[in-house]
This record gives structure tokens, C-alpha cells and sequence, in this order.
């Protein structure tokens, strides 16, 4: 039976120590995670700046306390007695990982709840880390992961960015639209088409295009609404479809 002098192992100076440790680790993780995916936002891609630092966040939370197995438990338990906890653990991070591509929906070149999954998945860490007794670097993760994604959408809108915009176009029967015309008109409302991105298929002698226009910077592509618009009035565009890339 748990006793007062047991639970207070769990607040000890050696392991209140290593999850100070583990919190710096939990610290650069986050920053380097957020880097990478800002450079992934501001190219348009769809996993941005929260999907990447709360998985990357997450992946050294599990890795670093693999590293003190002694202050598990709060030191009761010798490594290595009973069951195996690291295989515990990688049976739940990949059970977790079928639910949270549950809640991704992809539909054409926008995808969604990508920073959902990232979040299911930060919280199964979260519940390992508590189930293992490290309580205080649980709770800064929990802090962590909601300052990322709360706080996160704040620092992009900040930062330089561009906008993505998911583009459908479908032309009238016969009409034959030139890539190098749309490109032109994408210049001229200050978008690029990404790269790779041209997706085109033909029904019943109508053309369909699919791609995303990436704006050159924060305040250089038109509104979404001015684009409807425009494309309302375009010669042989039959019907359209428009949205912002998101996660």
C-alpha cells in the first residue's frame, strides 16, 4: 500500500533533477520542430508550424526518459522487473498513430485535422510520462503542447508567410486552357502555381484543373472573395472551386 514517504519519492530532489533535464529537451524539441515547420508553412505545404512542433516535441519526450530508467516510478521499481515498460510504450504510440489518422480528411490538395492527429498523438506521451512517473515533465508538456497550439497561429500570422489557395477549375466543352496564360493571371493577382502541383483530367471533352497558387508574400495575393469573382467573369471557366490550404 502506498504510503507518504513513497508518493514523496515521486518529488524527490534526483527526480525532480532529470525532469528538468527532460524539460529543456522538451524546450529545443519544440523550437526546432517549429522551425522546420514554419519553413514548411511558408511554402504552402499543408503540416505546419503546430503539427511539427508538437510531434517533434513528443518524440524526444518518449526518447529522453528512456534514458533514466532508474527515476521511473518514482525509483520504486528496478528496470528491468515485470513487464518490459518500453514495449507498453511503442504498443500505445502505434495504436495512437491508427487513431489520429482517423481524423485526418484530405479532399483534392487540402487536408485537414493534421495538427489534430499531431495533438492525439502528444497526449498519448503525455499519458506515458504520467504513467511512468515523471508527473512534472507531463505537466509542462501538457503546458507546452497547448501553448503551441494556441499560441503558435499567433506567431505565424506574425511571421512573413504566404498564402495557399487550393484551386479547382472546370472549363467548357472544347476550350483549351494554356498553363502559361494561367500562370500569367496568377502573376498578375500576386500568386505563383507551387510546383508540382498541376493536376489535369478531361470528362466528356471538358478539362479539369487542379493545383495550389502560393502568394509571394503576406500582402501580395488577392483576397480569396476578389479571386471568385474574377474567375466568375473568366472566358470558358464553366465552374470553380476555391479554398485555403489548411492543417
Amino acid at each position: 500500500m502506498p504510503t507518504l514517504e513513497s508518493l514523496a519519492a515521486f518529488w524527490s530532489g534526483p527526480v525532480v533533477a532529470t525532469n528538468l533535464i527532460v524539460f529543456f529537451s522538451l524546450f529545443g524539441a519544440l523550437l526546432l520542430g517549429l522551425l522546420v515547420g514554419y519553413e514548411r508553412s511558408y511554402r504552402g505545404r499543408a503540416a505546419g508550424m503546430r503539427t511539427y512542433g508538437l510531434v517533434c516535441m513528443a518524440s524526444a519526450a518518449l526518447t529522453v526518459i528512456a534514458g533514466y530508467p532508474a527515476d521511473w516510478y518514482g525509483g520504486h521499481v528496478a528496470f528491468g522487473l515485470g513487464a518490459d515498460p518500453t514495449r507498453v510504450m511503442q504498443g500505445i504510440v502505434t495504436g495512437i498513430g491508427f487513431l489520429g489518422a482517423g481524423v485526418i480528411m484530405k479532399e483534392g490538395f487540402n487536408i485537414s485535422g493534421l495538427t489534430t492527429a499531431a495533438s492525439i498523438w502528444a497526449a498519448s506521451v503525455i499519458g506515458v510520462m504520467v504513467g511512468v512517473g515523471f508527473y512534472l515533465s507531463a505537466m509542462l508538456l501538457a503546458l507546452m503542447s497547448a501553448v503551441c497550439m494556441i499560441g503558435v497561429p499567433r506567431l505565424a500570422a506574425w511571421l512573413p508567410s504566404r498564402q495557399a489557395v487550393s484551386v479547382v477549375l472546370r472549363f467548357a466543352r472544347e476550350f483549351k486552357p494554356s498553363e502559361d496564360a494561367l500562370r500569367r493571371e496568377a502573376l498578375k493577382r500576386g500568386y505563383e502555381i507551387a510546383g508540382g502541383t498541376i493536376t489535369i483530367s478531361m470528362q466528356g471533352g471538358k478539362a479539369e484543373w487542379h493545383f495550389v497558387a502560393v502568394a509571394y508574400n503576406k500582402r501580395s495575393g488577392a483576397p480569396i472573395s476578389d479571386l471568385a469573382r474574377e474567375l466568375s467573369q473568366f472566358e470558358g471557366v464553366e465552374s470553380f472551386q476555391l479554398s485555403h490550404a489548411r492543417n
